[in-house]
Formats: C-alpha cells, structure tokens, sequence
C-alpha cells in the first residue's frame, strides 16, 4: 500500500468518494470491483474517526429486538454469518454470557424468548451456534469474575469480533488491488460545481500542503460525524481498556442507573469495557472520554464484578461519535441505528447512520444508485467475496500451517496466532523480515501479543505517514499498554528510516504522540 497524491491531482473519476471509515472503503471497494474509476480520500488516516472507535463487534445488536427493530437485526446477522465465511481471519466468533441477576429488569423467561428469536434471525436456531442456558453455578463457573452471590443463572449466545481499524484498512487495500486511487491526510476543501452539480473537489495534501482538483462524475461523502447534514444526531460513546478479566468469552451487561446495555469483551488480552451512549454537541475534532463517562462504567461494572476495578486500573481509553439520523426519541440508545442515504441539491450523495456490521450491504446500495446514475449496468460483487488477504487455500489448514511456521521462527504461540488474524496471506512477508533479523520475533512489549516484525511491516507497507497511525491503527498499542516516552521514542526510532523521517520529524511526531497518551 503506496500512498501517492501526485495520482489525484487533475485526474477525471468516476466516483469520488470522501471519507475513509467503514462506508467509504466499502463503497470504493465495491464500485472498483464493478469496473467503475474510484478514488477515495481522508483528510485524516483511514479509521482514524468512528470506525477505530468501535466495540470491535460484528453482531445483530440483541438489544435491538427489545424496540422492535427485526429489519435491522436481521440485516445485520446476515452479514455476520457472511463476513465470518468471507473473512475468518478478520471476522471471528465470540461467545457471549448474558447473567440473570437477583431482581434483573429481564427475565429468564423474557431471556430465552429474546435469544430464540436472535438464533432464528441469524438462521442458527439448532447449530452449535445456538443459546444456552446455564445453572448459576455453571454459569459462575463460566465467568468468574462475576459475583456469584448475585446470580441466579444466565445465558449465552454467539456474535462476532474484528479489529475494526484493521478491517477498514484491508478493504482499502483491496479498492487499490482493484485499481481504484486511495489517498489518506487529503482533505476535501470545497467542491468543484458546474452548472449547480457538483462535479469535482479541491483538495489539499495534508502531508505538504499542496492542493490540487479532482474531477468525478459523481461524488459520495461518507465522512461521518463531519457531516453537515442537518438532519443528523451525534451521540458519543467511550470504551475503557482494563486488565485481563474475562477467558474467551465476553460479556452483555444492564446498567442498573439507566438499563442500558454494556459489554466486557476479551481483546488482544485485555478486557474492552464499553460502551456508552450520550447525545454530543461539542467539537467533533476534540472528542475525549470524560471523567463522569469513566465513573459511570466503572459503578455499574463493579455492581456486578467479584473485582474492583478504580481508575489507576484504567490502561487506555478512546471516545467516538455516532451519527445517527434525527429523532424526537429523548434517549440516544432508543434511536433506530438504521442506515439513509441523502441527495443534496447539486447531486452529491450523503451516507448517514449505519453500523459497522451492516455497512457493506449499505455500501453496496450506494454503488447501486451510483451505477444507475453513470448508466452502467454492473451487479454486487462483494456479497460473499472471500476478502482480499485471505489464503487461496482451506483457512483452517493454511492457518495451522503458518502457526507451525511463526512457532519455528521464533515467535510465541499467542503472538503467532494473532499475526495471523492481523495479516493473513501477507504474514508470510512478516516471516520473511523475520528469516533476515531473527529479534524481530520478539514482542515488543511482554504482556501484549505484538512483535516488532509486525511492526516495521507496518510501517512500510500500511501507508502510515504519522506515528499515531503506526502504533494507534495499525497496531494499537497507545490504547492497550501505558507506554512511557522512551518506549515510544525507540519505537519511532526503528521506524524512521522506513518512514523517511529526519531527526526534527522523528521528535516531533514523538511529541505529538505523547500529548495523545
């Protein structure tokens, strides 16, 4: 992945498409592999906004069946079943345990008939994918972390988990392997009008500050919470990053202050404790986890932990908007999370809404209107698409295969298992950089599964271009370990020459690191 302006500048398009999270590489990708002249931009990284601030979840949304929402969780369970064939390395099966408290506002009885009703949307009412019910012992003895004093039995049922950062960034790999142009730190400054349509976009190269125009026949924003549209509502959600608490397994809990859902869900090792759900109405560039967001997780998750976790426990934290459409509903978490798409007046196309799990099926409609605005008739390719760094081969077999290998080489099993769900087909360019520096195989950091193979092959072939986007997104180690500044400066150090960085660079891309950590 080459990031290269000069390949913008003047050139005639197709589409355009603004904004590279989850909608925008889904809608490039698409439109490229229907034939279409694609370029996409970001005036920032790719998933640099909403899109790295997820859950980390593919799922229905259970929480959905109680509004009555059976289109969108349908919707979305199909394109979790689809994307798991699709993408295993990307998307993965993750259990959840749902406890049924003293005095719970659910009911086991309203527990199982919600959770049948999920298995037979998602099509899995009788595979080993279904719901289980559990004795509170058992289920204790599943999730000891809980308080067992507390319980009185529980559930589980089946979703899924990506890295989400990750998942946008493959996407864009594969828009670009089908030839489309992606340009990430571009920002749109205006639109190019002719005649009242909207045929083009100045843009700005946020690397050196040259500008330029791009021309396209059709122009689509997926920018997210930089929408103007005023028909929108933001709402913020925080995550908090805290120790190892849970085994494979994760987690759906109800606040008791306000009965909103929450999730502790394992990532890379750790415990992902989020999310919640306020309206936002401040700056969309400076979105931080507050102080009360903080307490408010922490209470409700301690209600119901045998832990007690305070806030010198915290690891990291991150905060992200939603863009939601507009709704008279007084709660945030009462808003349909369902998915528009707007024409404005001079014919450029606006996505609103959406989530993560379902935007490829949105992305998808996108293309449709584009296709049938261009005159070209060129069906869906990306329903079903094994993704772009999946092995040619059985997954299973070849993943065992490269397991065996990362082990010969040195690496640790757990570090080797996650490699592989981070690159895929690629990871065999990581054991080369390997077979040519054999330390390479250590980790990084002890308690995290990264190795610093995986790191420089970041950073020379994911089209980083700030130290953030290196160790943020690419792999996110300034959200799960409390980095000290030297560690920070080594890591920018064995990376600069690959990034072509001088000496004032490098120090100040230490430096706006550390004002982020």
């Amino acid at each position: 992945m080459k990031r290269d302006f000069a390949q913008l500048a003047d050139r005639h398009f197709d589409v355009l498409v603004c904004g590279g999270g989850i909608y925008g590489a889904w809608t490039a990708y698409d439109a490229a592999l229907r034939g279409l002249k694609v370029a996409i931009v970001d005036q920032g990284d790719w998933a640099s906004g909403t899109s790295s601030a997820s859950s980390k979840l593919i799922h229905g949304g259970l929480r959905y069946l109680e509004s009555l929402d059976f289109k969108l969780v349908k919707k979305a369970l199909r394109e979790r079943e689809m994307l798991k064939k699709a993408a295993p390395h990307r998307v993965w099966p993750l259990r959840f345990g749902v406890p049924v408290f003293k005095g719970s506002r659910l009911s086991n009885i309203r527990l199982k008939l919600g959770l049948t009703l999920y298995d037979l949307l998602a099509g899995t009412p009788c595979s080993d994918q279904a719901h289980r019910r559990f004795s509170r012992a058992a289920f204790a003895e599943r999730f000891p972390c809980l308080n067992p004093a507390l319980l009185t039995g529980g559930f589980t049922y089946a979703d899924a988990q990506t890295d989400d950062a990750r998942l946008v960034l493959e996407l864009i790999d594969g828009a670009l392997s089908a030839g489309a142009v992606c340009v990430n730190y571009c920002k749109v400054t205006g639109f190019i009008e002719d005649k009242g349509r909207a045929c083009g976009a100045k843009i700005q190269n946020q690397v050196d500050g040259k500008t330029a125009a791009v021309y396209a026949r059709q122009i689509v924003n997926t920018i997210g919470q930089w929408t103007t549209e005023g028909d929108c509502r933001l709402t913020k959600g925080i995550h908090l990053i805290l120790p190892k608490a849970l085994g494979n397994d994760a987690l759906l809990l109800t606040a008791k202050t306000d009965g909103r859902v929450f999730f502790m869900i394992p990532w890379y090792g750790l415990t992902l404790l989020g999310t919640t759900d306020t309206d936002y109405t401040g700056d969309v560039d400076q979105v931080f986890v507050a102080a009360d967001e903080v307490d408010y997780l922490l209470t409700e998750a301690n209600r119901v932990l045998e832990i007690n976790w305070t806030e010198a426990d915290i690891i990291g934290r991150y905060a992200g908007l939603r863009v939601l459409k507009q709704s008279s509903k007084t709660t945030p978490s009462a808003v349909s999370r369902d998915w528009e798409l707007k024409v404005a007046d001079n014919g450029l196309l606006m996505s609103i809404g959406g989530k993560i799990t379902s935007a490829r099926e949105d992305a998808a409609q996108i293309v449709n209107t584009l296709c049938e605005n261009l005159g070209v008739d060129k069906p869906c390719k990306t329903d079903g698409r094994p993704f772009p760094w999946l092995p040619d081969q059985d997954y299973r077999l070849w993943a065992d295969a490269a397991l065996l290998e990362a082990v010969t080489l040195g690496i640790d099993k757990e570090s080797a298992q996650w490699l592989i769900r981070r690159h895929a087909k690629r990871v065999s360019m990581v054991f080369q950089l390997i077979k040519q520096d054999t330390p390479l195989a250590k980790r990084i950091m002890p308690t995290l599964p990264f190795i610093f193979a995986d790191l420089v092959f970041c950073a020379g072939h994911e089209m980083v271009v700030h130290l953030e986007d290196l160790l943020r997104r690419r792999i996110p180690l300034l959200i799960l370990a409390k980095m000290t500044q030297s560690e920070l400066r080594y890591l920018a150090e064995m990376t600069a020459r690959t990034l072509g960085w001088d000496e004032a660079t490098l120090n100040n891309e230490c430096g706006m690191c550390i004002k982020k950590t």
